[in-house]
């Protein structure tokens, strides 16, 4: 008797997913979706300030993930678990996602807008909470860590942009207890290219011994590498595993082919002249107003470049794929 299995008709444009449980059928199933599955879970939509304070009972939502594997068989795989930017699934993820399998790793390419209505969040960022692609990541880890092809113990976060800022800040002790206490996983590793470092959380010097990157250009106008300079420089005080590496005259998205030539959105919200804090009650405050923040704010501008840098991209590729085979020591195909 064969056991029931999800298969999925899947558009890569908008990364939209119907899934149907069905019989699987012996032997034939296995080698067609051996190595990629579409897999639906459960996660909450969390303001920032539900987030904060700790509350689980935001808005429910089911979302997608595309998991792929590098090879068929039986082995269990290291994973990296990928959260897109402000653009949602696009070029740039998938390409990220073909070099991760070449270097034997599984992915987990989470959609976090889809299901939320959601095209992007380039003009309008309040659309959705600052760490609401925190709580994905958690729930898909939980989820992933019980796969029986997945390695539960060598699963890094990856993360671009917005998605880079809910990757960097959920190494963050105070988070995990809040909303991953209950899982017995835990990220092995955390790779933030160009996040956002100008939002600052209560003890937000408290984070997993577990090593952290943080991959940014020198030129970046969007998130500037200023804050993520400081904020590194604070975690290495005490003591942990953290990096930056500054890619010289590289601007936000240096990775992305897609723009070349480089393309400005004229009508994207920055924070960039921002300082915001977290304040009491879970509640985000204007440093410099010392008021509630809000993207209303004089200091939120519109206004931003993205730009390919091909000598960067080069590097990056190469410094991502030394930290992979450090972290997650994945077996290549033969």
């Amino acid at each position: 008797m064969t056991k029931p299995g999800w298969h999925c008709t899947w558009f890569r444009e908008g990364f939209l997913a119907f899934c149907m449980l069905v019989p699987a059928l012996p032997g034939e199933t296995e080698a067609q979706v051996a190595r990629m599955e579409v897999i639906p879970f459960e996660s909450l939509t969390l303001t920032d300030q539900e987030f904060l304070t700790g509350r689980e009972d935001g808005k429910p939502v089911t979302i997608a993930g595309e998991l792929r594997l590098p090879r068929a068989g039986a082995e269990r795989f290291p994973l990296v678990i990928v959260l897109h930017g402000a653009c949602g699934v696009c070029g740039l993820v998938l390409d990220w996602e073909k070099e991760l399998l070449a270097m034997g790793a599984a992915t987990f390419v989470i959609d976090s807008f889809t299901s939320r209505g959601i095209a992007n969040t380039n003009d309008d960022p309040s659309r959705l909470g600052q760490l609401a692609q925190t709580q994905d990541a958690y729930r898909a880890l939980a989820l992933l860590a019980r796969h029986p092809r997945i390695d539960p113990t060598r699963v890094m976060l990856m993360g671009f942009s917005r998605g880079g800022h809910s990757t960097l800040y959920a190494s963050l002790m105070r988070f995990q207890r809040m909303h991953a206490g209950a899982s017995e996983a835990h990220f092995a590793a955390y790779v933030a290219f160009y996040p956002s470092c100008n939002f600052r959380y209560h003890d937000d010097d408290d984070i997993s011994a577990q090593p952290v990157r943080v991959f940014m250009g020198t030129a970046d106008n969007y998130t500037p590498i200023g804050a993520c300079r400081a904020y590194v420089e604070r975690l290495k005080a005490t003591g942990k595993d953290v990096q930056l590496i500054e890619y010289q005259g590289a601007g936000h998205t240096f990775d992305a082919r897609a723009y070349n030539p480089p393309r400005v959105l004229a009508q994207a919200l920055t924070t960039r002249n921002c300082q915001v804090e977290e304040g009491d009650h879970g509640q985000f405050v204007n440093a410099k107003t010392k008021q509630p923040f809000s993207y209303g704010d004089s200091c939120v501008e519109r206004g931003t470049t993205l730009a390919y840098n091909e000598t960067a991209a080069t590097q990056v590729r190469k410094d991502l794929a030394e930290f992979v085979a450090m972290t997650l020591k994945p077996a290549r195909s033969p």
